[in-house]
């Protein structure tokens, strides 16, 4: 996805941190967290960040997935700045764009269950993140979840953040792979060096900081320097298993 949580692989991936003779890293782009779902579920990749809400709908379906590291995603629901919503009780008869069945759509629920709104509150399926943007900038949308770069993105163009998942106490993104594949021996050497790239990666980005990899984001997330400038600090963990409480959070989803 053109998200922050992807920034790692890309890192693995366009630095050769690897070495290709044990580990051959093919990457398939998506805008859409469904289109990411649709490679896995008709085995066209071996592995996709998404998150957990995405993740239980896959398996459910009987597609067998292992976690391989939870992310450190985030998600802001932001408002437009000209439909003046301050509050989250104001979005009564007003749009959000989200993905049904994913953590957005979850968010929403939780979100919404706080308060009581004059009418109803419209859910709209954007499922391509840089549309969704656009949309707000455009002043198409009420209001809409954006996980990072694109959530700076919006608040640097004055928009309002009412709600953010990290007040939740819920870590949703994951990252995973089918677990059909892993029973490969030869699969199972090259998740070992996945691995461990990633980790070393992952340090790499908390040692020199997100704008030293600021060609990368603007190449892979479509945003501007400016964005990347504004990016808030952002700790990238190594590869670990969601916390089952997470998992269980949205089991029944």
């Amino acid at each position: 996805m053109p998200t922050l949580d992807c920034l790692p692989v890309y890192l693995m991936k366009e630095g050769m941190l690897y070495d290709s003779t044990k580990l051959d890293l093919r990457l398939r782009v998506f805008a859409s967290q469904m289109d990411c779902d649709t490679a896995v579920i008709r085995n066209r990749v071996e592995g996709s960040v998404t998150d957990l809400v995405r993740a239980n709908k896959m398996m459910k379906k009987g597609i067998a997935l292992r976690y391989f590291s939870a992310t450190n995603s985030y998600w802001q629901l932001i408002a437009n700045r000209t439909a003046r919503i301050r509050q989250l009780n104001q979005l009564g008869d007003k749009m959000v764009a989200m993905t049904r069945f994913s953590a957005t759509d979850f968010l929403t629920d939780k979100t919404l269950d706080t308060v009581k709104t004059k009418a109803q509150v419209f859910r709209i399926q954007i499922n391509n993140v840089n549309v969704r943007l656009h949309m707000l900038l455009n002043n198409e949308m009420d209001a809409l979840w954006l996980t990072e770069p694109q959530a700076t993105k919006a608040r640097l163009m004055g928009h309002n953040v009412i709600a953010d998942s990290r007040e939740m106490n819920a870590q949703l993104g994951v990252f995973v792979f089918r677990e059909d594949e892993m029973k490969d021996v030869h699969r199972q050497k090259q998740l070992k060096e996945f691995t461990r790239i990633y980790n070393a990666a992952c340090d790499s980005i908390n040692k020199n900081g997100l704008q030293a990899y600021s060609e990368l984001i603007k190449k892979y997330m479509k945003v501007d320097e400016r964005t990347v400038k504004a990016l808030p600090k952002i700790v990238f963990k190594h590869a670990s298993s969601p916390l089952q409480s997470d998992i269980n959070k949205i089991k029944d989803f």
